[in-house]
């Protein structure tokens, strides 16, 4: 019996060591450029990881000091964690699956569409009310003001390859016909009417493309692929995660045998 509940303990103390990496994964997307300006997957990650660390503890104390209730207690909380940390992780993995970058002529970086994407994550930017909160975060950063310091010619410029934040907010759409002069300042063609876009482009630094809906594609090509590969640790961690539980759930079922048993030597009916 001691030997299985210290078992339980032990198994429950890698639950623990678990969470670590879903909390990182929160702490990670909360500092990354696109996730710094939409606040959506970060603290459900940073909370679900908190719970899952605070069970854990629960069911390691309850193994090594032998507290049935805490251990019944943890067997069915972790259960449910478990449940939506795999929901998380399967939500995550099909708002995903669309948004993968056009390439333009003579282009080395990719081009986005707001409509290639989920529509959970269009409705992160479509309002104006949400908009305008994350274009005057995108603004204040040094997004583009960097590309002018490594760009000077627009054939080095055109072979670089860009952030999709960079490509869709600090510069005009390829389609547009823009004429180079520096990374954030383009001569206006003839006919700009190619796309609404064309004709949302300014030169003045503080706008240049923040308006564009090829921004806002940007924004979520960029949160797209931070959310994959936070979700690549929490899949990952699930199914330690499952395992772990299941070799506990074990554990747990040998020391209560093994409890009824020493009871019926002991006389008991």
């Amino acid at each position: 019996m001691a030997l299985s509940n210290h078992v339980i303990g032990a198994i429950n103390f890698v639950a623990v060591l678990l969470s670590i990496p879903i909390i990182g994964a929160g702490i990670w997307l909360m500092n990354e450029p696109a996730n710094t300006c939409v606040k959506t997957l970060q603290w459900p990650v940073i909370i679900l990881g908190v719970l899952i660390l605070v069970v854990a503890l629960a069911g390691f104390i309850g193994g090594f000091w032998r507290i049935q209730w805490l251990l019944i207690v943890y067997m069915v909380a972790m259960l449910i964690l478990i449940i939506l940390l795999v929901c998380l992780a399967a939500f995550i993995y099909m708002v995903t699956l669309r948004g993968h970058g056009d390439i333009e002529p003579n282009r080395a970086y990719l081009e986005y569409h707001l409509d290639d994407f989920s529509g959970f994550l269009r409705r992160r930017v479509r309002s104006s009310y949400k908009w305008d909160s994350i274009r005057t975060c995108l603004s204040s950063s040094n997004l583009c003001n960097e590309l002018n310091q490594r760009y000077r010619m627009a054939q080095d410029f055109f072979n670089a390859h860009l952030t999709p934040m960079q490509s869709g907010c600090c510069k005009p759409p390829t389609l547009c016909g823009y004429t180079f002069v520096n990374p954030t300042y383009w001569i206006s063609p003839i006919n700009t009417a190619v796309d609404m876009d064309c004709l949302q482009w300014s030169n003045d630094q503080t706008q240049v493309c923040y308006n564009c809906d090829s921004c806002k594609a940007g924004l979520l090509a960029n949160l797209r692929k931070e959310w994959k590969r936070a979700n690549v640790v929490l899949i990952i961690t699930a199914i330690v995660l499952i395992l772990t539980y299941l070799i506990g759930c074990c554990a747990f079922r040998n020391a209560k045998t093994d409890e009824i048993f020493s009871k019926y030597r002991q006389g008991y009916t």
